[in-house]
């Protein structure tokens, strides 16, 4: 292709579906928008969009160019991140994704490196996505589970969360307190809303109450733990901040089957940079201290 830009641009108006969306997001002017996409059509002697009152609709030839210069995007987005993470100093911008649910145990460790590397813009990002280290959406990922087997990627084993089960001294006071895991009838549970949950501790807990023991039950980590706090249930929390909380009565210590492996996974290109570097080497200092 001769003219990248005219590709570009027709990218952008069949992602955004109007020249006035285009031209923003490629700081033109909407003449400029047309000009590239009657240029383009021109050369490649096709149709690329159906122009209509609410804007233009990409033709069937027009989503074959779009899924190819979605790939080139791509591919100029995971480059544009390599040569961001590039250089000796710890400083730009270093993209963390994790958990949601790790966010209390690991802000003080992000505060401490903020403080340590001051020319360093942290983003923490979080969601059920996974995010593709691969097109540079992240510098590190702490994840859970099985080790991450994505071939250009790095796993390194980050710590075990443990996790206790806990109550609340009202929730002791309204419902007493189980002796122990042999004494849980009667009891009221905070749980993942769905059977298949995939922390180990509420796969343990689908398959040791019963349904309806399960009175509370939530897809958002800080909803459950706002819940058990209330007093709304027994519930789980991380064994290393259930001290953060005096209220709390542990039910029984963490068992092994509950433990969650973390991992910190970064791409082979950002791996060996300063900057991804000293954020590892705070991350493991922090745990080696947890554990």
């Amino acid at each position: 292709m001769e003219n990248w830009d005219e590709v570009r641009t027709a990218f952008q108006v069949a992602r955004l579906g109007t020249v006035s969306g285009a031209a923003d997001v490629l700081g033109v002017h909407h003449a400029t928008v047309i000009r590239h996409i009657d240029s383009l059509e021109q050369r490649l002697g096709v149709k690329l969009f159906q122009r209509h009152a609410r804007g233009y609709t990409a033709t069937e030839a027009g989503r074959d160019l779009l899924r190819v210069a979605q790939t080139t995007d791509d591919q100029l987005s995971q480059l544009a991140s390599r040569l961001k993470g590039q250089g000796d100093a710890v400083a730009g911008e270093l993209v963390v994704t994790s958990i949601s649910g790790l966010t209390p145990i690991l802000m003080p460790v992000l505060d401490a490196f903020s403080a340590a590397h001051p020319e360093v813009v942290l983003r923490y990002l979080t969601g059920e996505r996974l995010f593709r280290l691969e097109y540079g959406e992240a510098h590190v990922a702490i994840r859970a589970g099985a080790a991450p087997d994505q071939p250009d990627n790095v796993a390194q084993p980050f710590f075990k969360l443990r996790s206790g089960l806990y109550c609340t001294k009202a929730y002791a006071e309204r419902f007493g307190l189980p002796g122990g895991l042999h004494d849980l009838a009667g009891h009221r549970f905070i749980g993942e809303d769905e059977e298949t949950a995939r922390a180990p501790f509420y796969r343990w807990l689908w398959n040791t109450v019963p349904r309806e023991a399960i009175v509370f039950r939530t897809g958002d980590v800080h909803a459950a733990r706002a819940a058990l706090l209330e007093g709304l249930g027994i519930g789980f929390l991380p064994h290393c901040t259930a001290g953060d909380h005096p209220d709390l009565l542990e039910i029984s210590p963490p068992l092994p089957e509950w433990d969650a492996q973390l991992w910190l996974v970064t791409h082979v290109d950002l791996h060996r940079t300063t900057k991804v570097q000293a954020f590892l080497k705070a991350m493991k200092a922090a745990a080696a201290a947890w554990e």
